[in-house]
């Protein structure tokens, strides 16, 4: 629509701080998946351990389980005859690691559980309580990743942040660790050894374990697991009566407590790291189900677009006219225009030529400074009034145009539209039904030269036309376009006229007629070419008044969900289809795309990119059907793949801008697209066929 206004919708600008919002919101989230996946050896990970290329050093190399590198060599150190120490790895865990305290209270003996970092940060109640019950805490890494193989960084913050998990979670620090995929002495080897000396470098005591050959009464440090072999093993080991002491490797060397209160600092820093990882798993369990949930509705629209445009299909071209009697009453055709000197020529004379010969054709100049007035009246055709008014917008000079109306069937054409000859015929026909109140025809773009162009070309097939098709068949026909739209002039006064209290006009006067109790129906025949934004500032301004507009009408038509008969079905499945797949799924779109782009560089690549391309596949074969159903040519499908990575980005963007500009109750002026009168070049170019023309499918 091309017409600006001074009135209600031009007091100010739209707010443009929610965009530092997005900005900032995004980054985190990419910061929390990463996170998420570095914690799961998807980023930077460390899943296997290097083989071994060289032993362990000889002095070492003696069974002794306790071990500190120094610049000297190696001091080791093992238990005390009769004495055990048990060692419990990994976890917490919610299931057994309660269950092996309750069996080292029942034996009134103590050990040493060393804790991954992450599930010290997701299970901190646990770690209070191991901590509490005079239990001793180990490290075991953030996330059990190899630190032979892993890199300098990742090494460094398994460790670092373990210690801020545990800080955060029971204020204590360690200097206890083991080496993950470790069991004796001499399996730190190769890499592994070079990752203890730096481990040792920073303070830490490594311990593994006594090698099953010696006996638990000779003095050993045994490993178990939080798992129910573990249980059944350290129960074991509690019940032989040649240990006398079963305590923690510390005690058992005679050392003093490697686990330590941490400051204040640490204890913050902890904290804040558990509410982090809270946050980013939470985060990346909801996206997963969103990612799922949005896929799955969008093969399902997918789905409902093919199954019920084939529906609609069948309907118009069984044998026979679906309507009552063939309409021949007079025509009146409002063309509102502002600034339309490039195509008010064109879209008059296409009136013209139409072969619906009983027409009144009323120009409605809305005020234009160019030579809008003076071209449409040198069109010297006794069909064709031209009206002035000062500039008020385009609803009243709709306004102004139905009192000038001689016909009891208005049509309503922008001024940027050329009708294709049998087009008026079409658009009117299913007015014979008394029951349906407005009729919309099939829109296409005219300039579709260039890429941006062809998007646009692809989203009125697809997007625009093969839903109206979907909306026929569930009733619910949400707009008529305003560029081309047949109404009764009964019906239209029923409701008041032409509202401005949205900026779409179009959309709130077809809820309007649903909300009366009038069907509004779709007529692919009906044909007409428009021009279409050639530069992304222009297709940003017109989308963005569009979405806006709906929501207005969204809002303003709200009870429509509760009410009953025809207006009732339209609210619970148009506005409802509206709500889901033009509202809510694109504000979470640039999310969800995060966190798919994440899965496919991170996660499963082979698999996500798989579900992505049947994804495309599914909507190639939709729009393909679309563009038949709509006798187009195929070979425009090239374009579909790189629709998906910009065009609509930036259709997602302008849904946030909207959504945000109508919760801050801003509102927005008209925006004018500047045209340049091309809006039949397709049509010159290659003219597409009548669908009358053509044989039915």
């Amino acid at each position: 629509m091309a017409l600006t206004g001074q009135g209600r919708h031009a007091l100010r600008h739209p707010p443009y701080r929610h965009w530092f919002l997005l900005l900032l919101i995004l980054p985190i989230i990419g910061i929390s998946l990463l996170f998420e996946g570095w914690t799961t050896h998807e980023v930077d990970g460390a899943r296997k351990r290097f083989a071994c290329t060289a032993p362990i050093p000889r002095s070492a190399d003696n069974g002794d389980p306790v071990l500190r590198v120094t610049g000297d060599g190696t001091e080791t150190a093992r238990m005390p005859h009769r004495t055990a120490a048990l060692t419990f790895d990994g976890g917490p865990d919610p299931v057994w690691t309660p269950r092996l305290l309750d069996l080292l209270r029942a034996h009134h003996a103590h050990a040493t559980f060393f804790l991954y970092g992450a599930q010290a940060a997701r299970h901190p109640d646990l770690v209070r309580r191991i901590h509490d019950e005079g239990h001793e805490i180990g490290s075991y890494t953030y996330t059990g990743g190899d630190l032979g193989s892993a890199s300098r960084l990742r090494s460094h913050l398994e460790l670092s942040l373990t210690q801020s998990a545990l800080a955060g979670a029971a204020a204590v620090n360690t200097r206890l660790l083991r080496l993950p995929h470790t069991t004796t002495a001499d399996t730190m080897c190769g890499a592994e050894w070079s990752a203890a000396q730096r481990a040792s470098d920073q303070g830490y005591l490594l311990v593994a374990a006594t090698g099953h050959s010696r006996k638990p009464p000779q003095g050993v440090v045994r490993q178990y697991s939080h798992t129910s072999l573990g249980y059944q093993e350290a129960a074991k080991l509690l019940a032989d009566p040649e240990v006398g002491r079963f305590t923690t490797v510390t005690e058992g060397l005679g050392r003093s407590p490697l686990t330590t209160p941490a400051s204040l600092p640490q204890r913050i820093q902890g904290r804040a790291l558990i509410w982090t990882q809270s946050v980013g798993h939470t985060f990346t369990q909801f996206m997963t189900w969103a990612l799922g949930i949005a896929g799955g509705l969008g093969m399902l629209r997918l789905v409902l677009l093919a199954c019920l445009a084939r529906v609609h299909a069948r309907r118009r071209h069984r044998s026979g006219s679906p309507w009552p009697h063939e309409v021949t009453e007079p025509v009146t055709v409002l063309v509102p225009a502002y600034n339309e000197e490039a195509g008010i020529e064109a879209t008059v004379r296409s009136l013209l030529a139409s072969t619906y010969r009983d027409l009144q054709i009323i120009v409605i100049d809305d005020g234009s400074t160019d030579r809008t007035v003076q071209i449409a009246r040198d069109i010297t055709d006794p069909r064709v009034t031209v009206v002035q008014q000062p500039n008020s917008g385009k609803p009243r000079a709709l306004t102004t145009g139905l009192s000038y109306a001689r016909s009891e069937i208005i049509v309503m054409v922008d001024a940027d539209t050329v009708f294709e000859p049998d087009a008026l015929h079409h658009l009117v026909q299913p007015l014979a039904d008394p029951t349906v109140g407005a009729v919309s025809g099939n829109t296409k773009v005219g300039n579709r030269r260039r890429l941006l162009g062809r998007w646009q070309h692809l989203e009125y097939v697809l997007g625009f036309n093969l839903d109206r098709r979907m909306f026929e068949v569930l009733e619910c026909m949400p707009t008529v376009p305003g560029a081309i739209g047949a109404f009764r002039k009964d019906a239209l006064t029923a409701i008041g006229g032409i509202s401005d209290d949205t900026l779409a006009e179009d959309t709130d006067l077809t809820m309007a007629l649903w909300r009366m109790g009038r069907r509004v129906v779709y007529e692919e025949r009906a044909i007409a070419w428009t021009e279409v934004p050639d530069t992304f500032e222009q297709l940003w301004r017109q989308r963005y008044r569009w979405c806006y507009g709906t929501l207005q009408s969204m809002w303003k038509h709200r009870h429509a969900v509760v009410e009953v008969g025809p207006a009732g079905r339209f609210g619970r499945r148009g506005l409802t289809y509206l709500a889901l797949f033009q509202i809510v799924l694109p504000l979470f779109a640039p999310v969800v795309d995060v966190y798919a782009l994440y899965g496919l560089c991170f996660g499963d690549t082979p698999q996500g990119l798989g579900v992505w391309l049947a994804f495309l596949a599914a909507q190639m074969v939709t729009a393909g059907y679309a563009l038949r159903l709509d006798h187009e040519r195929l070979r425009v499908l090239w374009a579909l793949p790189l629709q998906l990575f910009v065009y609509r980005q930036m259709l997602y963007l302008v849904v946030i801008q909207s959504v945000t500009t109508a919760l801050l109750g801003t509102r927005l002026r008209w925006h004018r697209m500047h045209r340049s009168g091309t809006a039949n070049q397709q049509l010159l170019k290659s003219p597409v066929p009548s669908p009358s023309s053509l044989s039915s499918k």
